[in-house]
């Protein structure tokens, strides 16, 4: 071999040891910038590290009721309404409304000189009207907002975060109409309807709506939803009838959810059917918020007893069994509340149980406020702190 080929190897060993040695010392730089970075900044991901141990652990809330101004004992028996908004607890009997702070203490009294009262919530607002009356108005911790009276009678109102309102009322010459007024009270939209009007969801921050509407196909009632805003006279879709008699609906992304008396389901945002859930037992209520849907059902004949969870539209529902009949349900912040006879449970929608509190079984529903569940008896609202 010459003395050529000899350099030229021994040349070329060395440029690999020295390629292996500047590897080497450039993985050994990154590692040391890599353990430096994740030092200097371990007071950032560390918390969020540990609570991933945490998320999931069921908190166990002691159930003890509050004292002090509680409970809030209610004249009336049964047939008065409770619900919460903004930290204000609103309670309707049959001669007036009361407003309470989260500690029990009185805000407000007004009576009232409805007959037939229903009460909503949102936005910090109440909204009574008188169903089958020409009557209704909006009011807060400031009082009355505005109040109305119309020529026709009214079927339903519904009130939005932003203070709008939307009433349908009977029509001379439709089966319906609906007329939207907006915070002040001002006229803003009006539409007249061929169909008989189940529900309504505004949508956008007040600048449109969703509309059930309840029709007859092939000889059964179905359901079917429409989105319109409130600066256009046509309508931007009509989804197809959904095979159920719909009890309320919620817009959310452009489209809406539905639950109904015997299914719920799905329109996704140019009003297609994207998914229908059909029960298997009798409904005993359901909530919905930002399309996150909660469902509950009772079947006494197979002692079945089931919450259904709709993470958004055109998914298969999460059932979550339970021993004995449930009593309410509401969705808030990501989770589904529910109660049963001896407790009220919350599950995020992955169908992990979150947090539980023990209660006794005189109670008929509940609303979540801030840290704290208001649960409702017949002559009576309680307190528990609740953790989730």
């Amino acid at each position: 071999m010459s003395m050529y080929d000899v350099h030229d190897m021994t040349e070329q060993k060395n440029k690999r040891i020295r390629r292996k040695r500047i590897f080497r010392l450039v993985m050994t730089l990154i590692f040391i910038a890599v353990a430096v970075s994740v030092y200097l900044t371990h007071e950032i991901w560390l918390p969020k590290l540990r609570g991933l141990g945490k998320q999931y652990t069921t908190i166990v809330n002691d159930g003890r009721l509050a004292e002090g101004n509680f409970p809030i004992e209610i004249n009336g028996g049964a047939t008065y309404q409770m619900d919460c908004s903004n930290k204000t607890v609103y309670v309707l009997s049959d001669s007036s409304i009361y407003q309470y702070n989260e500690e029990g203490g009185l805000i407000h009294r007004r009576q009232h000189t409805y007959t037939n009262t229903v009460m909503n919530t949102a936005g910090g607002m109440a909204l009574l009207y008188e169903h089958g009356g020409n009557r209704f108005s909006v009011e807060d911790r400031s009082g009355v907002l505005y109040s109305k009276e119309l020529e026709e009678n009214i079927m339903l109102v519904r009130l939005s975060p932003e203070g709008y309102t939307a009433v349908v009322t009977t029509s001379l010459n439709y089966e319906c109409e609906i007329t939207v007024f907006d915070r002040d009270g001002n006229f803003i939209y009006e539409r007249k309807c061929v169909q008989r009007v189940d529900d309504i969801s505004f949508t956008n921050e007040s600048r449109g709506c969703v509309i059930s509407y309840i029709n007859a196909e092939n000889g059964s009632l179905v359901t079917s939803v429409q989105e319109v805003t409130f600066t256009e006279s046509a309508e931007k879709w009509t989804s197809p009838g959904l095979d159920t008699l719909g009890i309320n609906v919620y817009g959310f992304n452009g489209g809406a959810s539905v639950i109904g008396i015997d299914a719920c389901g799905y329109v996704d945002d140019s009003g297609q059917i994207v998914s229908l859930y059909h029960y298997e037992g009798d409904f005993a209520g359901g909530d919905c918020e930002n399309g996150k849907s909660a469902v509950i059902i009772n079947s006494d004949e197979t002692r079945k007893y089931v919450m259904a969870l709709f993470d958004g539209g055109g998914k298969e529902p999460l059932i979550i069994g339970f021993n004995s009949p449930l009593v309410d349900v509401t969705v808030k912040d990501g989770l589904a509340y529910v109660m049963t006879h001896d407790a009220v449970l919350a599950y995020d929608f992955m169908g992990l149980l979150r947090s539980t509190a023990s209660i006794n079984d005189s109670y008929t529903g509940f609303a979540r406020s801030g840290g704290y569940i208001f649960l409702k008896s017949f002559s009576k609202i309680d307190r528990i702190n609740y953790e989730s």
